[in-house]
């Protein structure tokens, strides 16, 4: 396979974005195929040293944000991480909605509020650490705690309208 040039590389990543964030939501048997596809491309990808730019890494955290283990979940907040410190500030969000995966992952309150789960067959915001103060939230771009139990409150209402 002939190596892309760097804009060529950001483009295909952020068609594996785009393409993971969409079919988050569907049911075919072949998403999980997909899936996988697209992490095994970015880890590919990273493991030739080809991530380079903020953005790059942005996208490829996106990818693995939207995986099925805790062990991508903590790849992409690494991932994440990493696009911060390339001025990607799109990333400090994926890195608390990592962070929130991980934990709801491992049976622990999420720290930010950013994941909406169902209990009991609603949807809620779960367990939240209340340790957690806005002016936290703020600094990785996550909207205040009243305003997510809004967001979740009112996507459950959807839902029973439907």
């Amino acid at each position: 396979m002939e190596p892309l040039s760097p804009e060529e590389l950001s483009a295909e990543l952020e068609r594996l974005a785009e393409e993971q964030v969409r079919d988050r939501a569907s049911e075919d048997e072949d998403r999980a195929i997909r899936n996988r596809q697209r992490r095994e491309r970015v880890v590919s990808l990273y493991a030739r040293g080809a991530l380079r730019s903020g953005q790059d890494f942005f996208y490829a955290a996106l990818i693995f944000l939207y995986g099925d283990e805790v062990a991508h979940f903590d790849l992409a907040r690494t991932f994440a991480k990493h696009a911060t410190t390339l001025g990607e500030m799109r990333a400090w969000f994926v890195i608390a909605a990592a962070w929130d995966r991980a934990l709801l992952a491992r049976g622990k309150p999420q720290r930010f509020g950013t994941q909406f789960i169902r209990e009991h067959g609603r949807l809620t915001l779960g367990r939240v650490d209340p340790r957690i103060n806005d002016y936290q939230r703020a600094m990785y771009g996550v909207p205040p705690l009243w305003y997510q139990q809004q967001n979740v409150e009112q996507l459950q209402r959807r839902e029973e309208e439907f």
